[in-house]
């Protein structure tokens, strides 16, 4: 990752975000993770519950696509949380939330206000997809990551 080197307006600054830089991004991906298990969760119990939600949008069979959006929700997070293979699981959310960009954008007519958070977790986990993990994750203790 690019290290910033320009002045610091207050250069005493520059300690504190040398030291916590690492802690603060580690936290984005957990709190980014541990929110798409809570959202993932009611999905992972009623795998079929969303058929017709993912059939309204154009993905047949519903039987497929819902279960699939559950696990990806779910144990998708789980693995960000876990910084365990980051980067295929920040894609696969990515993808998820392209889609609900779209659903609520056009299907549901909501426009920008409705997608608003949709676009917001996008390019937060499209940063974990770019970037991958940090040293604290699973991927970093393995010493292996995509």
């Amino acid at each position: 990752m690019a290290v910033n080197n320009r002045p610091l307006f207050i250069p005493a600054l520059g300690a504190i975000y040398s030291n916590f830089g690492t802690l603060a991004e580690t936290l984005l991906r957990v709190a980014a993770g541990a929110l798409l298990v809570v959202h993932g969760s009611g999905k992972i119990t009623d795998p079929f519950g969303s058929i017709e939600m993912v059939e309204s949008l154009g993905f047949y069979p519903g039987a497929f696509w819902s279960p699939l959006l559950a696990v990806t929700e779910f144990f998708g997070g789980i693995l960000l949380v876990l910084g365990l293979f980051t980067r295929p699981a920040a894609f696969a959310t990515t993808i998820v939330l392209i889609v609900t960009i779209y659903f609520h954008w056009v299907t549901a007519g909501q426009g920008y206000f409705g997608a608003e958070k949709s676009i917001l977790w996008t390019f937060v986990l499209l940063f974990f997809l770019f970037r991958g993990a940090n040293a604290h994750s699973v991927d970093a203790k393995i010493g292996k990551e995509f």
